[in-house]
């Protein structure tokens, strides 16, 4: 019988033997030249958290979310493959979490006043009748000037004042665009449209049941459209640079450039959500 380790107990680890994910990004930024200023700038990333990245410090990124986000970012920046990294640091530390419900998060955070939902229908309905009667009304009284002038005309001629001004008719109200692009949108569903107006966002979407619909990066130019029977959940990287349509209605909220927005919406307007 043997004292001490085993020869299997002193063969060294494979694990061991791989460069940690902060080492491989920040060998990789040396290597194309570039500074930590100039990573943060072009991810839009603080430095310090950069900085703790390539430290292996993944405690500044505000959670597992973030941090792959973060290393994703990071690792195109400086001209590498990120699944790999992504992988590594799921395995690191306990696999990909479970997906967390985002409608707590957003209710925490943004709490919003519920508002009455407009009746488009009953407006709708409201605005065609009275064009209708509007157009009734103009042609009706058009007629009657008309045989009012043939009259004139066959006898003498009246002493008449001229009109001391002409009555311009108000033009026909146009409709809201939003409003045939709400009438355009299933009413059974939700429906979200992203569309990246400037520079690029980070943009993670979920349905009701967690299912991940989309996780990675949106450049200038590009869109994406969601949808669910009940909810969809986001978060946005970069959400000053995206223009947000829901249910075919525009968001107006104004976001700040590199702010993250977690975001979730039902049937309805937006402000349901």
């Amino acid at each position: 019988m043997s004292i001490g380790n085993s020869p299997e107990d002193d063969r060294p680890s494979i694990e061991d033997d791989r460069p940690s994910i902060g080492r491989v990004l920040q060998e990789a930024r040396i290597a194309a030249g570039l500074t930590l200023d100039k990573v943060s700038a072009s991810t839009r990333v603080r430095v310090p958290i950069v900085e703790s990245i390539e430290q292996d410090d993944f405690s500044r990124c505000g959670g597992d979310v973030y941090a792959r986000g973060h290393i994703r970012t990071i690792a195109r920046a400086v001209s590498l493959d990120p699944d790999p990294l992504v992988a590594q640091y799921d395995a690191d530390h306990g696999g990909r979490p479970a997906p967390t419900p985002a409608a707590p998060l957003f209710e925490a955070e943004r709490i919003r006043p519920e508002r009455g939902r407009p009746n488009w229908t009953a407006a709708m309905v409201a605005a065609i009748v009275a064009v209708i009667g509007f157009v009734g009304f103009t042609l009706f009284n058009g007629g009657d000037e008309g045989s009012k002038d043939n009259r004139v005309a066959e006898g003498p001629a009246p002493d008449r004042k001229p009109s001391p001004t002409t009555t311009t008719r108000p033009a026909e109200p146009k409709p809201d665009p939003s409003d045939s692009a709400i009438a355009a949108v299933p009413k059974d569903k939700v429906t979200v449209k992203l569309s990246v107006l400037d520079d690029k966002s980070w943009i993670s979407a979920k349905s009701h049941n967690g299912k991940l619909l989309f996780d990675g990066t949106l450049l200038k130019g590009e869109s994406k459209t969601f949808q669910d029977d009940e909810r969809v959940d986001l978060i946005l990287g970069n959400a000053g640079a995206i223009e947000l349509y829901v249910n075919g209605k525009k968001v107006e909220d104004v976001f700040e450039t590199g702010q993250v927005e977690r975001l979730s919406y039902t049937k309805g307007d937006p402000e349901v959500g």
